[in-house]
């Protein structure tokens, strides 16, 4: 075997390695659940239906239909198994690494710079972000194929280096049979479908250029290096408009009605944005030299004066840097073109469009790392060439270097292991992070810790009064502690400040049907409806008022509606069916369509979910299946007991029924006797 591939193996294998324990790590509760764990259009894996919906979904405020496709593929082969997701991520962080060794070695044939870079990419502590987070799968799906696409265009590239020029053919010609050779069409496909996976390649077309001018040299081949340029340039124009349209999707998805991901200029004005962009590289190239303590989250500062201060520094870093790689351009090109590919890449992420709350995200660096790595190891490879006592210092440095990324990256995994670690840790590196705090809070609050995630949540209200999530957040937890009161106000006040969510408009009204207003839930459900005609939520709610009202025939029709507008949502299903199944009043039970949606939903849950199976139950008693219902609730009570649910009584009860051959009745009326105001 030669030694590019067995060193290629070696990187791929401690990849591998390195990244391991997250075969056994958990979702977390910041972002997988939109992507995989709450979402049941993709845990349906592969299906017509899905397809569809991944091309035509703004979901996650993007446009990305092959990264939802992945995300289905990974549940139809493994279903909702967060280790199984964690692997896939790995592999193809290991392909990633392993293309890089091979396009590095087309381009210069140099080994151990293009294994030093490799393994920097594959072992840095800064990608342990992309790689442990299963909702990243769109970065490392997206690098796999536009290191794909690169490698299509440099074989393009090198088959016409001794001809006229492939700019000259496109220019002349247009895209005919010649100029779309094998490596071009190939590079369209794969950046087509890169684009389709993450919007952050719409650079790689200047990374082309990049590449033309070191190591390629196919700016120089031209009389005039203006005029070589631009030809260089229209020969890519296929990409360039593919970046275009790919830009147009993003803005249209981010700007959809109602989305909270695109901040505004009145929320965070230009002047803020420039400093914390020029902050945000200076950040960034600090992190690759000293990665330590690396968050989740890191919050915008509130502070322009430390934003500007920190951006003064790193514009006189950046200036400088920038001066002694233009002045070496000739001698040392490999580091003007490392500086442009981590300076330009950088761009749609660098906060000139505000997306999200975040200062900067080390998720970021997944592709503009590569810049800095090409350039640092392509001078010490010269300088070890230049003066030749330096050559084993400079290998026992990069030895050093390697190792101390390995342990690195070790020791941030760990934080990814679950969602208190991670957030805990954010907490602990960063501060004033309310995001931080708010997901800790939802973190502690499903583990049952209440105490501890209300003094999360009032620490973030301190430090955010006007953020709306923060006392949504607060209402579901304090309805959770039986605290109705109080969840009420903060129900009003998340309404107060974010009228136009039709989310919490639903929330409200759920809250003042459980205290028995009616008419005024009414009314938030109506208003939810009327924000977002698409949304199910405000008449399954509805839907459950009415019941609790003795008005079933028109729950009934609002249960119809949600299930129309959310067809394959099991918890609607499962609710629909109970309703069906085992509601006291026998013109409303419909057996045989409770059977229906009842398996619908348990086929949806993988036969995970006691609530469903409860369902499922009422459903086969309903119809006189009662073997059935013996054998599917006794499962519903044993996966209760692995959960360690405490409010087995009825699930024991309708199993002495069904025992007794008796199906399940029950009243869905309000039984409190407070009058409404």
């Amino acid at each position: 075997m030669s030694r590019p591939r067995v060193i290629g193996l070696l990187l791929a294998l401690g990849t591998l390695l390195i990244y391991l324990p997250v075969c056994h790590y958990h979702f977390v509760d910041y972002d997988d659940d939109d992507y995989v764990a709450d979402n049941p259009v993709v845990q349906n894996g592969l299906t017509w239906a899905g397809l569809k919906w991944a091309f035509t979904t703004w979901q996650a405020n993007n446009w990305h239909p092959v990264t939802w496709l992945s995300h289905m593929l990974d549940c139809e082969l493994f279903g909702l198994n967060p280790g199984a997701q964690h692997a896939v991520n790995v592999l193809f962080h290991a392909a990633n690494a392993v293309l890089l060794l091979a396009l590095l070695l087309r381009l210069t044939q140099a080994l151990w710079p293009s294994a030093f870079v490799a393994a920097l990419f594959a072992w840095h502590p800064l990608h342990v972000e992309s790689v442990a987070w299963i909702a990243e799968r769109k970065d490392v799906l997206s690098t796999f194929f536009g290191l794909l696409t690169l490698l299509a265009y440099v074989r393009f590239a090198q088959s016409k280096a001794g001809n006229q020029g492939p700019a000259t053919s496109v220019v002349a010609s247009g895209l005919n049979a010649r100029s779309l050779a094998p490596g071009y069409t190939g590079a369209l496909i794969f950046f087509v479908l890169g684009l389709m996976c993450k919007p952050m390649l719409v650079t790689l077309p200047f990374v082309m250029m990049l590449l033309d001018y070191w190591p390629l040299g196919r700016v120089t081949n031209y009389k005039g290096q203006v005029a070589g340029i631009l030809r260089l340039m229209l020969e890519k124009w296929p990409f360039f408009v593919l970046s275009a349209a790919s830009c147009v999707m993003t803005f249209l998805a981010q700007a959809e009605p109602g989305n909270e991901a695109v901040i505004s200029l009145d929320k965070v004005p230009l002047f803020y944005r420039l400093g914390n962009a020029l902050a945000a590289y200076g950040r960034y190239l600090l992190k690759m030299v000293w990665p330590t303590d690396l968050a989740v989250f890191y919050p915008m500062s509130d502070k322009i004066i430390r934003v500007w201060t920190t951006a003064i520094v790193a514009a006189i870093v950046l200036t400088a840097i920038s001066w002694c790689v233009w002045r070496g351009r000739r001698s040392r090109p490999y580091l003007l073109v490392g500086w442009l590919w981590f300076l330009g890449t950088l761009v749609p992420v660098i906060g000139l469009v505000q997306v999200g709350g975040a200062a900067l995200a080390d998720r970021y660096t997944y592709i503009p790392s590569i810049g800095v790595f090409l350039a640092v190891a392509f001078g010490a490879r010269d300088l070890a060439g230049r003066f030749q006592p330096l050559r084993i210092p400079v290998g026992i440095a990069a030895g050093l270097i390697l190792a101390s990324c390995l342990m690195l990256t070790e020791n941030q995994l760990r934080f990814w292991r679950d969602s208190q670690t991670l957030f805990t840790h954010a907490l602990a590196v960063t501060r004033d992070n309310d995001v931080a705090r708010i997901n800790l809070g939802v973190a502690l609050e499903q583990q049952g810790q209440y105490n501890e995630a209300l003094a999360e949540y009032r620490k973030a209200e301190q430090l955010t009064p006007k953020r709306f999530q923060v006392h949504n957040d607060l209402g579901n937890l304090l309805a959770d502690m039986d605290k109705p009161a109080e969840a009420l106000a903060e129900y009003q006040e998340a309404v107060r400040l974010k009228p136009e969510l039709p989310l919490l408009h639903d929330d409200l009204g759920s809250m003042l049907a459980k205290l028995g207003r009616f008419n005024k839930a009414m009314g938030e459900f109506t208003n939810a409806m009327r924000l977002d005609p698409d949304y199910p939520w405000p008449h399954f709610e509805m839907a459950k008022a009415l019941l609790q009202q003795g008005r079933d025939a028109e729950a009934l029709g609002q249960l119809s509606e949600a299930l129309r507008l959310g067809p394959d949502n099991f918890q609607i299903l499962a609710y629909t069916a109970h309703v069906l199944a085992a509601d006291e009043n026998s013109r409303i039970r419909d057996g045989r369509t409770a059977l229906t949606l009842a398996a619908r939903a348990n086929a949806l849950t993988g036969g995970t979910q006691p609530f469903v199976l409860d369902a499922l139950g009422m459903a086969y008693a309903e119809t006189g299946d009662f073997t059935n219902a013996v054998a599917v609730v006794q499962k519903a009570i044993d996966l209760a007991k692995d959960v360690k649910m405490k409010k087995l009584g009825p699930l024991r009860q309708q199993l002495e029924l069904y025992k007794g051959h008796q199906p399940w009745r029950e009243s869905f009326r309000f039984t409190n006797t407070l009058e409404e105001p």
